[in-house]
């Protein structure tokens, strides 16, 4: 499975999920903090100075007030999606 984020200028992170293995709050929660957060600060400077905005569908993984709390203390803002 691959999770996938990007803004205007093009992809920003890849992330393969192993064969098999599904994603959770955990998992996600930890992709956005260790592997996001460093993409966005190397790729796409002085972009986490402003506010990083997230669009995801409305997946239990992406709603879990775990995955909610991480976005919150890394600055991030969850728009909102309607179901």
């Amino acid at each position: 499975m691959l999770t996938l984020f990007w803004d205007s200028k093009g992809p920003m992170l890849e992330d393969y999920l192993e064969n098999g293995r599904k994603i959770d709050s955990a998992r996600y929660s930890d992709l956005l903090a260790t592997n996001l957060k460093p993409a966005v600060r190397t790729k796409r400077r002085g972009l986490l100075s402003n506010k990083v905005l997230l669009l995801h569908d409305n997946a239990r993984p992406y709603t879990a007030s775990h995955t909610a709390e991480t976005s919150n203390h890394l600055g991030f803002k969850v728009l909102e999606n309607p179901a």
